[in-house]
């Protein structure tokens, strides 16, 4: 168990817009900062990030909490996980208990299945450096590869040895479970017919050099291995199978690296194989991530685009399927993002032309040869088509259908000019070929929804319109106030009910001075009123509490407490009016009121309004007890009567006309 005093000094020194920067490419929004959301496919920011509040939230996903509960959400940590992640990346050190065997039972399977990789990826290096097998062989090929020992030990490289179980004994010697090896890819495991209580165990990586592969926040998820035989039965490079904590085609290789660099560049370099990043790394350029051998996907894609809009696609000199490599150009494009080609000399590729120069030369070559995607590919199809007519109107065709990719219409208009000069056709041609593909798209996706809706036979009703819980809304308000200005010494304008003079019941205001929660909580209760909904009853008093009793009273620290559901609930409460802008009013020349402006008024229109409803309930039950009772009614119509002068007297000093 992570100590208190441990979990308040992260708290306390973690900055929420740092650690989402490390995921996600903030822009600065007024007081607050915002981003394309790490938990949904969109092009325009919806994720809105408070420095002041400390708290984030994702507006297109609902989601939302404090720097801890964005780790749990975006890397699946558990709470002591993403402590510990933050603890390491403040530099504080970590006080902790010892956990009872009940609490080390409770670690669920993901977390058991990235102990056993981590587990993995330390036994690997310790095998390269420590066994005589490691440094002559798998030592020898990253020599050979021209890595230094501070490159080899950055990215974690290891070696498994040729042996058919000698890692998986090591990994179950100290206590590791066969279930998770195997769930993890690192064993396989093999029922004997013969001896069913004892299953075969094989390493799976046996005998390969070891590149481990990590998420964004640095943990291992999984493994490529290289054989260094020349077995031609076996792959050139295995990678982990899927998993619960791997998923290849969401995975980029060197992301963990890269991150910082690709946002401060505002540029990702994309190659293909491991060595090409760390090469490239080695040399000076950070900025640079591997599909891992798969074919580039949507969701590889939105990672980089979390960090940059720009994308520079390395591909080999002699690479044979070059063409076919152009399908994750169009991907990219798709995904509204600018993509530019840059292909070295013949014979070279990634690696080797990064070992071979120097940064200067290394950093001025991919400056001179990296060309936008349409001038890249019109060279490369026009060549191919030479001088046959109908390959080149194939060409044109094929660069037109990339273009109509592209979601933005200025840039799509932009391309199809540069394209008419490149190909040295008019642009009404190519504008009507363009119209003709987007027309085809258009009638290609309503089709499909169309056989979607009539698979499902989906029967089309008229939406019911959604009422409105006016007291849900109250009381989610009064949990605002007491958040946001719960501690604010304020002026406010009690009002008294008293007996004029003719005998009419009148309400006198009366000034008093007191801090926002004390005002609120005396209200509530001489009206013995109580919060309905679960979720703000039990926020409302834990917070009643600490406004109470804490001096310096932050909602940081305050939700530090708290279970991920009331987090959650919290931010929600907290993000909901900053969400208005994301969209920017001020340009429009709307200015939305501060809510600091009067907040005594604020404090007291919500009590007000939440008296006359419940008012309003009360009056409502007491007329349908008259309805049902036959008896005399009297005490209850002049109950109703009372009531009703009460509501009148409430409403008039909320400026509200009665019908």
């Amino acid at each position: 168990m992570i100590s208190k005093s441990t979990i308040d000094k992260v708290y306390e020194s973690a900055r929420l817009e740092e650690v989402i920067g490390d995921f996600v490419q903030l822009k600065k929004s007024g007081s607050n900062f915002k981003g394309l959301s790490p938990f949904s496919d969109e092009r325009t920011p919806s994720f809105m990030v408070s420095p002041v509040k400390q708290i984030w939230k994702d507006f297109s996903s609902g989601k939302g909490g404090n720097v801890v509960a964005f780790l749990m959400e975006h890397e699946h940590f558990t709470y002591p996980e993403a402590i510990k992640y933050l603890a390491r990346k403040y530099n504080i050190e970590i006080e902790e208990t010892e956990r009872t065997d009940e609490q080390k039972q409770e670690a669920n399977e993901r977390e058991s299945m990235y102990l056993v990789s981590e587990f993995a990826q330390a036994h690997f290096s310790e095998m390269l450096w420590e066994s005589e097998l490691g440094k002559a062989i798998g030592m020898t090929y990253f020599k050979e590869r021209g890595f230094t020992d501070g490159t080899i030990k950055k990215f974690g490289l290891g070696y498994c040895l040729d042996q058919w179980d000698g890692f998986t004994n090591a990994a179950l010697d100290k206590g590791y479970k066969l279930h998770y090896l195997e769930k993890t890819g690192l064993t396989i495991v093999k029922e004997d017919a013969n001896n069913p209580n004892n299953p075969r165990k094989f390493d799976r990586f046996k005998g390969r050099v070891m590149f481990p592969i990590h998420s964004m926040s640095g943990r291992v998820l999984g493994f490529g291995g290289r054989i260094l035989t020349n077995d031609k039965k076996a792959a050139k490079y295995l990678n982990s199978p899927e998993s619960d904590i791997y998923h290849k085609s969401k995975v980029l290789y060197g992301i963990y690296y890269a991150k910082q660099a690709i946002a401060k560049e505002d540029n990702c370099y994309l190659v293909e194989g491991y060595t090409d990043v760390i090469q490239f790394y080695q040399r000076g350029i950070h900025n640079v991530v591997a599909s891992s051998g798969t074919a580039l996907t949507p969701e590889q894609i939105r990672l980089i685009n979390r960090l940059t809009k720009n994308i520079t696609v390395l591909f080999d000199g002699d690479a044979a399927g070059l063409r076919a490599s152009l399908r994750g150009i169009d991907l990219i494009l798709e995904q509204g993002m600018n993509v530019k080609v840059c292909t070295f000399p013949e014979g070279e590729d990634p690696d080797s032309f990064a070992k071979n120069n120097d940064l200067e030369e290394l950093s001025q070559y991919l400056q001179d040869n990296s060309k936008d995607f349409i001038q890249f590919k019109a060279s490369l199809l026009v060549k191919e088509a030479a001088n046959d007519p109908i390959k080149r109107a194939d060409t044109v065709r094929d660069i037109v259908h990339s273009i109509s990719k592209i979601p933005d219409r200025i840039q799509k208009e932009i391309y199809i000019q540069e394209c008419a000069q490149i190909m040295n056709i008019s642009e009404a041609v190519l504008f009507n070929t363009l119209a003709q593909i987007s027309k085809k798209d258009i009638a290609d996706a309503t089709k499909k929804v169309k056989q979607e809706q009539k698979a499902f036979d989906v029967v089309k009703n008229d939406p019911v319109p959604q009422k409105v819980d006016v007291q849900y809304e109250l009381e989610r308000k009064i949990i605002e106030l007491l958040l946001l200005y719960g501690k604010n010494q304020e002026k406010f304008e009690d009002l008294i009910l008293k007996e004029n003079e003719e005998g009419d019941l009148v309400l006198e205001p009366e000034s008093v001075e007191a801090r926002v929660f004390e005002k609120i909580y005396l209200d509530l209760q001489d009206d013995e009123i109580e919060l309905t909904n679960p979720n703000f009853k039990n926020i409302y008093y834990k917070l009643i509490e600490e406004l109470n009793q804490a001096e310096d009273f932050t909602v940081n620290t305050f939700i530090a407490e708290l279970d991920q559901e009331m987090v959650i609930e919290i931010s929600s409460i907290l993000m909901e009016e900053e969400k208005y802008t994301l969209h920017n009013w001020e340009s429009k020349d709307i200015y939305p009121k501060d809510k600091n402006i009067g907040i005594s008024q604020l404090v007291s229109e919500t009590i007000l309004t939440l008296r006359c409803y419940l008012i309003k309930k009360r009056m409502e039950t007491l007329q349908n007890s008259t309805e049902e009772n036959t008896t005399d009614n009297s005490e209850t119509l002049e109950e109703i009567m009372n009531y009703l002068q009460l509501n009148k007297l409430l409403n008039k000093k909320l400026n509200r006309v009665l019908s």
